[in-house]
Parts: structure tokens; C-alpha cells; sequence
């Protein structure tokens, strides 16, 4: 226990050190958050990889997913790397600093009302992202806060209480630039800690061969190429983590802040890889908690012999990796995590400051104001994450589902026929984004599942952006 005190306060350290040195770098909006704009290839690639996967991965997908699913949940992983990941940075990635340069914009939001002549659709899409974005921050929240319950004991509210406070300060002090100078270090430790986790798992397993037959006596759907859920739920877990990437703004604004295209061609290879080796890990492990969980042994992951999903990975941990290493399991997430925040949060605090205050309240703020809000809002966002973490509306996977199915909605149509054809029109960009965002959240109102909601819902948004495009035309649209 001392030794994980000790390597947790010197992790801290560093990051508060970087955290100051970017602070020192930051003299304008654009540095605190873009990096300038000319964030190198390696560091985007890192920066884009750990703010994809976090604790919702490693804790509530792997847990949940794999009890579920078992095996056929590395679909999901294939589609995060060659979609989620392969497919942006290809295909949508060079689109999208090509248009932010033309276009002069720091957000989405300023991308749509430049793209479509369109101040509703900024201030459309900003209050999308404040209200989506901080029960997606929660998550990440939920995941940590019950990893520390299982490593060091500490109660819930308290492992809340201190990470919300930690994740407060380090995005104050240094914005974007703190966030690229630490997430190569934070991607390390992911790469690493995966590789134990895998060695360890195939170690106290005695070997692939046993676990995939002890998955197969449980149940021989396990490690058929559908899991037990069937198809449907299984597709829309793929599609909306695989899918709704093209138009997160967490991962669309690495694009406006990388240097230029052969930045993009050179991150595009080490993004990839690197998004292989922490799903397909990932996702793998969180299968197993079939093979190695029951009541009996790890009581803090059941309720009256049932699963409780986001504490089965903390507790599969817990249980197969050695002493001596476990801190590293502690560190993979905690990295994978704090760089999830600090981008959810940066681009939650950009929403406010920027395009609904700078764009609708005070046009005329400084630069120097639009920095010192975003890190008041900052602030102010990781606060109301905390409280809704505290009260753990919904499992983790819960959560993410409405969170990026609904930004997914109402995004993906219009930013994606936006960068690829003149013809989507203001009227199709924001009819199709408004019905997108209105089927996802009716459905999950009325009972479906959020994955299968929010894939409904981009599923319409993408289909009817050029739709509506075509039966409502608009000319004067800038193109």
C-alpha cells in the first residue's frame, strides 16, 4: 500500500509540474486550447487515443460488455480501430484542418455556423454539448472513483471528492499544451499496463485454451462470433463507439490543433496501433470476469448474486494482477482517464466561453477573457460531473450511450455532409441534426436501450441531412 501511495503522489506531482510548465506556454485562447495549432503528429496521436478510451472503457465497457457479450465484444474493439480511429484520421482528419484554417474556427460550433450560415446551429450545438458532455464526464468519474474504492480501500465519495479536485487543478493551470506534453507519458503507461494485464490474465488462467473452454462450459455463446444478446445490441455498441467519432468534438478538435497533413499521415499509424493493442486488450480482459468472477470470490462485484458491471473489472484486477505491479493497472487507468476529462471538459468549457458567450453575449471579449472563462468554467463543469457521479444515476455503459448517441445525433449528419459535399444546406443541416436528436432521446425515454437509441438517432441524422438538403436547397450557403 505504501509503494502505491508513493508512485500515485509522484504520478501527481509530474502532472501539476507539467501542468505549470504548460501554464507558462499559455499566452492566448488558441494556446490554451489548440496548442497553438501546431501540435505535432506523435502528440496527437497519443492525445487522440487517450481521450477515446478511458475509465468508461476499462471499467464499464470491458466489465459490462465482455459479461454479456464475452468474446464476439472485440467486434467492438475492431470497429474503434479501424472506424473510430483508422477511418477519421484517413478519411475526415485532413477535411477537417483543411476547414478549420479556411474557415478561421476553433470549435465545432463555429465550424457549423460558418459552413452553414447558421448562429442557431452554434448555439444549437453548445448547449448539446454542455448538457451531453457532463454525464459523460460523471462516467469517466464513476470509473475511477470505484477503481480506487478496490485498490486502496478509500470510500467512494472521498475517491470522488479528490480526483474531482485533481482534475480541477491540472486543467486550470495549462489547458490544451498540458494536456499534449503529459498524454505521451499517459499513453506509455497505457501501452505497458495492457501488456501485464494480458500476461497476467493468460498467467492465472493457465493458458488461452483453459479460459476459452471455461467460457464455453458457462456458456457456449461466449465465445461464438455473437454474444448472448444477440446481433442488434451487439451492432449498435459497434456503431456508436465506432460511428459517433467522426463528430465528437473532444476528438474532432485534435485535427484543429495538429500542425498539417503529414502530421496527420504520420499520427494516423501510431493512433491506430495504438488503438488495437487498448481495446482489443481491453475488451478481452473484460470477457474473462465470466471465466474468473463469481459471488463467492469477489463479493464487492455482485448485489444478491447479480453483476455490478462497473465493479468487475476494479475487482478482476484486484484478483489476477500481482502485488507489486498493481499500481501499474491503477496508473493505466488513471491516465486513460485524467486525459479523457481534461479534453471533455476543455471542450465542455470552450462551449460556454467561446460560442455562446463570445458568440451570442459579448462579442467584443479579449482574448485574455475568453482564456480566464474557460478556466472558470472548468471548474465549474468537473463540480456538477462530480455531483451527478455522486449519485450514480445509471451503469457507466448507461451513461455513455445517451451521452454520445445524442452529440452523435445531432452532429454527425450535418459536420459529415458538411466537409464532403456543397450541397447540404443550412435547412438540411439543421432539420436533420434537430430529428436525429429528437428520435435518440424519445426512444430512450420510452425504454431503448441508449446504445440502440443513439444509434437510431445518427442513423437519421446521417441519412436525412442530404435529404432534406435536396427538397430544401439553399444557394446562398458558404461553401
Amino acid at each position: 500500500m505504501e509503494l502505491k501511495v508513493i508512485v500515485l503522489g509522484v504520478y501527481a506531482l509530474a502532472i501539476i509540474i507539467i501542468g505549470i510548465a504548460g501554464l507558462r506556454k499559455t499566452r492566448s485562447f488558441s494556446d490554451y486550447f489548440l496548442g497553438g495549432g501546431k501540435v505535432g503528429a506523435w502528440m496527437t496521436a497519443f492525445t487522440y487515443g487517450t481521450a477515446y478510451f478511458s475509465a468508461v472503457l476499462f471499467v464499464g465497457f470491458a466489465g459490462k460488455v465482455g459479461w454479456g457479450f464475452g468474446l464476439s465484444g472485440l467486434w467492438i474493439a475492431l470497429g474503434n480501430t479501424l472506424i473510430g480511429v483508422l477511418a477519421v484520421w484517413w478519411l475526415v482528419g485532413p477535411k477537417i484542418k483543411r476547414m478549420s484554417v479556411k474557415y478561421k474556427v476553433h470549435t465545432i460550433g463555429e465550424f457549423f455556423e460558418k459552413r452553414y450560415d447558421s448562429p442557431y446551429l452554434k448555439l444549437f450545438s453548445s448547449i448539446c454539448i454542455f448538457v451531453f458532455f457532463i454525464p459523460y464526464s460523471s462516467a469517466v468519474f464513476i470509473g475511477l472513483s470505484y477503481l480506487f474504492r478496490s485498490t486502496f480501500g478509500i470510500d467512494y465519495t472521498l475517491a470522488l471528492i479528490l480526483m474531482g479536485s485533481f482534475t480541477a487543478l491540472y486543467l486550470v493551470l495549462g489547458g490544451y499544451k498540458s494536456i499534449t506534453m503529459i498524454d505521451i507519458v499517459f499513453g506509455i503507461i497505457m501501452l505497458v499496463g495492457v501488456g501485464v494485464l494480458l500476461y497476467s490474465i493468460i498467467d492465472v488462467g493457465e493458458g488461452l485454451p483453459n479460459i476459452l473452454k471455461g467460457m464455453s462450459e458457462i456458456n457456449p455463446k461466449l465465445v461464438a462470433a455473437v454474444g448472448p444478446p444477440g446481433w442488434w445490441p451487439l451492432f449498435s455498441l459497434v456503431f456508436l463507439t465506432s460511428v459517433a467519432p467522426m463528430a465528437m468534438p473532444q476528438l474532432i478538435q485534435k485535427f484543429y490543433a495538429i500542425s498539417g497533413d503529414r502530421a496527420i499521415r504520420i499520427g494516423m499509424i501510431g493512433s491506430t496501433i495504438f488503438a488495437l493493442l487498448i481495446t482489443g486488450i481491453g475488451y478481452f480482459a473484460g470477457a474473462t470476469t465470466r471465466f474468473f468472477l463469481t459471488p463467492e470470490n469477489a463479493p464487492m462485484a455482485f448485489s444478491n448474486g447479480k453483476p455490478v458491471f462497473d465493479a468487475l473489472m476494479p475487482e478482476l484486477l484486484t484478483r489476477i494482477i500481482p502485488d507489486a505491479l498493481s499500481v501499474l493497472m491503477l496508473l493505466l487507468i488513471l491516465s486513460a482517464s485524467m486525459s479523457t476529462l481534461a479534453a471533455l471538459v476543455l471542450i465542455s468549457s470552450s462551449a460556454v466561453a467561446k460560442d455562446f458567450y463570445a458568440g451570442f453575449v459579448k462579442r467584443t471579449a479579449s482574448d485574455a477573457h475568453l482564456t480566464g472563462l474557460m478556466r472558470v468554467f472548468s471548474v465549474v463543469i468537473v463540480m456538477l460531473a462530480v455531483i451527478i457521479a455522486y449519485y450514480r444515476p445509471a451503469s457507466i455503459v448507461s451513461i455513455l450511450g445517451i451521452s454520445w448517441g445524442a452529440i452523435g445525433a445531432a452532429f454527425l449528419g450535418p459536420f459529415i455532409w458538411g466537409l464532403f459535399t456543397k450541397r447540404a444546406s443550412r435547412v438540411g443541416a439543421i432539420g436533420a441534426s434537430a430529428l436525429g436528436l429528437g428520435v435518440c432521446l424519445v426512444l430512450y425515454a420510452t425504454g431503448t436501450a441508449s446504445p440502440q437509441a443513439g444509434t437510431l438517432g445518427m442513423l437519421v441524422s446521417l441519412v436525412f441531412t442530404p435529404i432534406i438538403s435536396a427538397v430544401c436547397p439553399n444557394p446562398k450557403i458558404k461553401t
